[in-house]
């Protein structure tokens, strides 16, 4: 059996080179071998500034290296069904950014096009969040009941971006606050409420000359319980998620930017306490890297020969419900 993944990185961008790239080196039994960048120059530097071996001037390249096992795909998002799809065809496990796809019919015609490979290609959606301890700690509290039964999750993401260059405001690739953010509300309440919603309604606040939501919120009907959400790119920098149970609640004060270098505080109690006094016990989780810990989570599955750690399946889900608030925010 191998015992050491060799990765490929599709693209210089900004994610890889300052979390996904150092997580993945941080592991033993990872390699970064290769960078494939259409702008060889650009490609270069990113190589030297992550001691990454070899640089490849297409995209085309990269997956057509022999000596790449894995790719990890932050391209823009109207980028991550062909490539990933390209590379799975060329016999290369693939870590793909979110959000998996464009919308919900892409994402069942890739996870079908994959499956029809019946190769042994391991591709995960990379919703690193979920990796954390403190997630893993509060998915642990909720399956034990430790706040009774879930009756709600309230989330706020947020933070402030006006550049027009910027692919998260480019309509025709996907972008957009729902896109971008909005993702991890979704994804974070189906793992909470371990269902998906029934009834989806939601809104978006359409820029006027980026023509993508900067404002979107969201009202998810579950079988047991509601989750409402607001994401916002031109908003004040925050996040946080509450979960409400009839016996208690679970406040996550810094959810999905999880910090690698100090602890992140979850705090779990009920009631309102006195004037003064707070009610809720606080945890400490970390410190913890949760690029690093997803990044292993997916090696070990590839390099024992195991599915995936979520299936795709999961994240034509979450595709599913990105839509319905896209359809019932438009005007009738």
């Amino acid at each position: 059996m191998t015992t050491t993944l060799r990765w490929g990185i599709l693209s210089t961008a900004k994610i890889g080179r300052e979390h996904v790239v150092p997580a993945i080196q941080s592991l033993p039994e990872c390699e970064v071998v290769a960078v494939g960048s259409r702008d060889h120059e650009r490609g270069a530097r990113f190589a030297a500034d992550l001691g990454i071996g070899r640089v490849h001037g297409s995209y085309e390249e990269l997956l057509a290296d022999p000596e790449v096992d894995a790719i990890y795909n932050p391209l823009p998002n109207h980028l991550h069904a062909p490539l990933t799809l390209q590379a799975a065809q060329a016999g290369k496990h693939v870590l793909s950014e979110k959000p998996f796809t464009l919308d919900r019919a892409e994402a069942e015609r890739l996870r079908d096009d994959l499956a029809a490979l019946d190769d042994g290609t391991v591709v995960m959606e990379a919703f690193m969040y979920q990796f954390h301890p403190q997630w893993e700690a509060v998915f642990e509290m909720v399956r034990a009941g430790r706040i009774g039964r879930v009756r709600a999750v309230q989330t706020w993401f947020s933070y402030y971006g006006d550049d027009p260059s910027n692919i998260r405001h480019n309509p025709d690739w996907g972008g957009g606050a729902l896109m971008d953010i909005g993702c991890y509300a979704i994804h974070s309440a189906r793992r909470i409420f371990d269902a998906e919603p029934i009834r989806v309604r939601g809104t978006l606040e359409i820029h006027p000359d980026f023509q993508v939501d900067v404002t979107a919120s969201g009202l998810l009907d579950f079988p047991d319980g509601q989750c409402t959400f607001t994401v916002a790119t031109q908003s004040d920098p925050d996040q946080r998620v509450t979960i409400v149970g009839d016996a208690g609640r679970i406040e996550v004060t810094r959810p999905f930017n999880a910090q690698n270098d100090r602890p992140m505080v979850v705090r779990v109690g009920d009631g309102m306490g006195d004037t003064y006094g707070e009610p809720l016990e606080t945890l400490s989780f970390g410190p913890a890297d949760q690029y690093a810990a997803m990044a292993r989570r997916f090696t070990d599955a590839v390099l024992a020969g195991e599915p995936a750690p979520v299936p795709l399946d999961d994240a034509v889900a979450n595709m599913a419900v990105i839509d319905q608030i896209v359809a019932t925010a438009k005007p009738s």
